[in-house]
């Protein structure tokens, strides 16, 4: 099962490591708990729309690169693998 939140998380996570920055920081930037947004990135916590925002502000991207970012995640689990069978063997 894909869960929204795990990819939602990864991406921010991604995002923020690529900018070499702690989870304090960008927390204090976003003004959220750092706690919060540690369960975030790890998908245990569903972020609103209005954190999503404040979170993406914080690390100067914008929402639309989280949700393409997590786009392309998704339909790589969503895409079938097929498996040959090879009758002659």
């Amino acid at each position: 099962m894909i869960l929204l939140r795990s990819h939602i998380g990864l991406a921010l996570r991604t995002y923020r490591m690529q900018q070499s920055r702690t989870l304090r920081d960008v927390a204090k930037s976003a003004r959220v708990s750092l706690g919060y947004l540690s369960e975030v990135e790890r998908g245990q916590k569903e972020a609103s729309s209005e954190l999503l925002n404040s979170i993406c502000s914080a690390l100067d991207i914008s929402l639309g690169d989280v949700l393409q970012s997590v786009n392309a995640q998704i339909k790589v689990h969503e895409t079938p693998t097929l498996t040959v069978v090879d009758d002659a063997a």
